[in-house]
């Protein structure tokens, strides 16, 4: 059975930093290429990073590049993504996942979230 468990989550200030980590587990993660999305509260999934199975390539929506960094440990199975400089309008649940994002619906396995607040 496919596992995907994210934590990390939590309450930040405008400008602070967290880190979103995500065990996985039941399938080969060292094989399988990794996306973040999220969920704004109101609004619709939207894709935030991609890495692919040796964490040699990476992407981000535009919105994140440069205070976002995408990660992985395939000793560990964990993916990780340090969000650094956070703003109001990063919050949301975020979702970690082997599936793939398309039409604003998610497909494939993902985990449950994690709730990310930016509030002063």
């Amino acid at each position: 059975e496919v596992q995907l468990v994210e934590s990390g989550g939590g309450l930040v200030q405008p400008g602070g930093s967290l880190r979103l980590s995500c065990a996985a587990s039941g399938f080969t993660f060292s094989r399988s290429a990794m996306r973040w999305v999220r969920q704004a509260p109101g609004k619709g999934l939207e894709w935030v990073s991609f890495i692919n199975s040796d964490g040699s390539s990476t992407t981000y929506t535009d919105s994140v590049k440069g205070r976002f960094t995408i990660s992985r440990d395939n000793a560990k199975n964990t993916l990780y993504l340090q969000m650094n400089s956070l703003r109001p309008e990063d919050t949301a649940v975020y979702y970690c996942g082997s599936g793939y994002l398309t039409r604003g619906r998610r497909y494939g396995d993902w985990g449950q979230g994690t709730q990310v607040t930016v509030s002063s």
